[in-house]
């Protein structure tokens, strides 16, 4: 299927039989540093697929040698000028509200919103030696996708700290060592691994799937507690709102996928 693009095919987004949709930040001339437009066009990218039912897992990447090295400083003022609390136009925060799981792909630099970007992803692949550096500091720039808050919340707060007020870069394998990025391979392999994670995340129930994102990203934003209860709340409204026949279906189903394996032994 040909991709579909803004007329100047900054974001590309390609849409496949199979249920993967990858979009790619595409201007590799300048290592993808976005324009306000390139971030209208993402964030638009990411609400048409969240809308579409074709689609059950959404990949990004960049093209080129970079992921993204943030925003294009020559139009600074136009960017941070803008409203940055439009949610409709904001990359991230439509990233955030796409119900469906989205992997990044990274290769070369994340750096400052190119990073923000990579901590929207659900799941990350990332080439070895890849960089993530927050730049926020160094160049007067106050963070608005969310770095300063969910970094400390994956690596913990002294090492986001250092990260951020130092700008010292993290390598992949360093991110992988801290529980932010999930897998690191070669080059060659990144969009292979990335298409594995999708297709092995499209082997199970979409309507979970969704629900299951849900979640977990609703839960980490409460305390363990609160997060708990909100569990309880959305499972009992989930197995209230199945029909006989739905149950009926998932018995069949698990009964199925039990008799082709040997009982386990207790």
């Amino acid at each position: 299927m040909a991709p579909s693009s803004s007329s100047e095919e900054l974001i590309l987004v390609n849409r496949e039989p199979s249920g993967v949709a990858f979009v790619t930040i595409n201007r590799p001339q300048l290592l993808n540093s976005l324009t306000r437009p390139m971030m209208v066009d993402l964030a638009r990218a990411f609400k048409s697929l969240d809308a579409d039912d074709s689609v059950r897992v959404i990949v990004i990447t960049g093209s080129g040698r970079a992921f993204c090295s943030g925003v294009d400083l020559t139009a600074a003022e136009e960017v941070f000028k803008g409203d940055v609390k439009d949610v409709e136009i904001d990359p991230v925060v439509q990233m955030e509200r796409c119900r469906k799981p989205i992997v990044g792909a990274i290769g070369g630099f994340a750096v400052t919103a190119g990073f923000e970007i990579a901590l929207a992803c659900d799941i990350l692949v990332a080439v070895k030696g890849t960089k993530f550096i927050d730049t926020h500091a160094r160049f007067g720039i106050f963070p608005s996708w969310g770095l300063s808050q969910k970094l400390s919340r994956i690596i913990g707060a002294n090492r986001a700290r250092e990260v951020s007020l130092t700008a010292m870069p993290v390598t992949a394998e360093q991110a992988e060592r801290w529980g932010f990025v999930n897998h690191v391979v070669e080059g060659s392999e990144l969009l292979k691994k990335a298409r594995e994670v999708a297709e092995a995340i499209m082997k199970n129930n979409q309507d979970l799937v969704m629900r299951y994102k849900s979640v977990i990203n609703d839960g980490l934003k409460l305390d363990l507690g609160h997060a708990l209860a909100l569990e309880k709340e959305r499972a009992h409204n989930y197995y209230n709102g199945m029909t006989k026949e739905q149950f009926k279906k998932m018995q069949e189903f698990i009964a199925g996928r039990s008799s082709k394996k040997p009982s386990p032994k207790l």
